[in-house]
């Protein structure tokens, strides 16, 4: 009743509820330039809202093109609402150890591999409902920005922690050689292999301009 409650309430949420604007897209881009950010200002940067030990809450702007990799919350659950722009997730759940399997694609490595099940891809936009996520369910996703900037409230209940577990760990899709034109249909099994932080990105800081929020 609590979770119905809390996303009818972050769906009611909008940009200027909290003082944003959405940033025009960048004329660099528009030349195709590459992204303008690279090397200059980070591609993603996060507002802090507030934090307790039992839930964080802020605000996650993305530049146009940029992508907020493939990653993990550990025993957390969350819901992210978009505020401008428009966001392409895409999102995968561990399988656990010991099911029956095919072995990891060649191209692995010798890094650690996950089995996961690549679950959706999906737009969201200002008018799409909150994406959701659980321990179990939705877990891994990447966030990329779509023809422009975006922005999206992110809430995480417990927030990351490394000390008791809940780090962030980053990955990578392996994938074989493309079956026709058309992508994968899903739901599919997919392995992925663990990475270090791509040297690409990175979050900078931002200070939050909505209302001030007491706990």
């Amino acid at each position: 009743e609590n979770l119905h409650r809390l996303q009818q309430l972050l769906d009611e949420v909008r940009a200027e509820d909290l003082h944003l604007a959405p940033r025009g897209p960048s004329a660099a881009a528009a030349a195709g330039g590459g992204p303008p950010w690279a090397g200059v200002v980070p591609p993603v940067s996060y507002m802090h809202i507030c934090e307790t030990e039992s839930f964080s809450m802020g605000v996650f702007l993305l530049r146009s093109g940029a992508c907020i990799p493939l990653h993990d919350h550990p025993g957390m659950n969350g819901m992210l609402k978009v505020l401008y722009g428009t966001l392409r997730i895409a999102c995968m759940d561990t399988v656990p150890a010991g099911a029956a399997a095919t072995p990891p694609p060649p191209a692995a490595g010798s890094g650690p591999c996950l089995r996961a099940l690549f679950r959706s891809r999906q737009h969201y936009t200002p008018a799409s409902p909150p994406c959701l996520l659980s321990p179990h369910t939705d877990n891994l996703h990447q966030i990329d920005a779509v023809d422009g900037p975006a922005a999206f409230l992110d809430i995480l209940a417990p927030p990351y922690d490394p000390q008791h577990g809940r780090d962030c760990h980053y990955y990578r899709l392996l994938e074989g050689p493309p079956a026709g034109a058309e992508p994968p249909a899903l739901p599919r099994e997919v392995w992925l292999v663990e990475t270090p932080q791509a040297a690409d990105f990175w979050c900078g800081g931002e200070p939050y301009p909505g209302p001030r929020v007491s706990l």
